[in-house]
């Protein structure tokens, strides 16, 4: 007598079908912080001309390259973000040449 057995999946076949929505979820979401870092970067870098230079600047080209290593797809707004942080501390250069050394003057 041939009996006709139904296999069920086994538990480690379920968990396998898991990690990989588990892996697709977590991609998704690691593009998405990316794409942020990236619009982060280009708004931190265009603020950095204007004010606080050597804070902005910076944070803007460190945003601008984790993005970039972690992929985005805004690609094209990581890498104005990462030359705006690098104009940012041109700014800062040239403001400091420009002034012998002093940025500010308190009490003339």
């Amino acid at each position: 007598m041939n009996q006709l057995s139904i296999q069920r999946p086994t538990t480690a076949a379920r968990d396998t079908d898991r990690t990989e929505g588990d892996r697709s979820t977590r991609r998704t979401e690691r593009v998405e912080n990316a794409d942020q870092m990236a619009v982060a970067s280009f708004i931190l870098g265009l603020l950095g001309l204007l004010v606080f230079n050597l804070v902005l600047g910076p944070l803007a080209a460190t945003l601008a390259a984790l993005a970039l290593a972690r992929q985005t797809r805004r690609r094209g707004r990581a890498l104005l973000g990462l030359a705006l942080g690098l104009a940012d501390l041109a700014v800062l250069a040239a403001t400091v040449l420009a002034g012998h050394g002093t940025i500010w003057q308190l009490g003339a």
